[in-house]
């Protein structure tokens, strides 16, 4: 065993008060808000900044994220955490549903499955999940989503996520 210090890293982080910028979204269609994300019209919600991942691309129903997995997502056995793929599928699905919602109307996860298929470490570099709404009632919604590695269109994990509407 190495009685070496490992090297050490940091990373600093800043964003933007979440409650105001839910405000501001909670007055917009979902389609819209998340239209205003991407444009930078208003600021990601913290989460994004901490898993380096934000929403690229969208349409009613469609939302795509990209992120950049790297050694601070790590586990303890010397990959990412299988939390990334979870917390980038669980985003890509939600803001799928979100973009189907009129203003005033919102939604949490009642469930979601992942499939893990390949390990993602920094070397994968980055990676892009599109999440699409398969079935949207009154009351509940339903996703499905594909992460894959930007570079070598391999699928790293799947995902399927039931979600609650509400104020509606």
């Amino acid at each position: 065993m190495s009685t070496a210090e490992p090297a050490t890293r940091s990373r600093t982080l800043e964003w933007s008060d979440p409650v105001a910028t839910a405000a501001a979204g909670a007055e917009m269609a979902g389609v819209d808000y998340m239209a205003a994300v991407i444009a930078g019209e208003l600021p990601p919600p913290p989460i994004a900044i901490v898993m380096s991942m934000a929403p690229v691309e969208l349409a009613e129903g469609r939302v795509v994220f990209a992120g950049e997995p790297g050694e601070e997502h790590y586990n303890p056995i010397g990959v990412v955490h299988g939390g990334y793929a979870a917390t980038i599928l669980d985003s890509a699905l939600g803001c799928a549903v979100h973009t189907t919602l009129p203003a005033g109307v919102g939604y949490t996860s009642l469930g979601l499955e992942i499939k893990y298929l390949r390990p993602i470490s920094r070397d994968t570099g980055r990676v892009v999940c599109e999440g699409t709404v398969v079935h949207r009632g009154r009351r509940q919604a339903t996703a499905e989503g594909r992460l894959t590695a930007e570079d070598t269109g391999k699928l790293l994990a799947t995902g399927t996520s039931t979600l609650m509407i509400f104020g509606a």
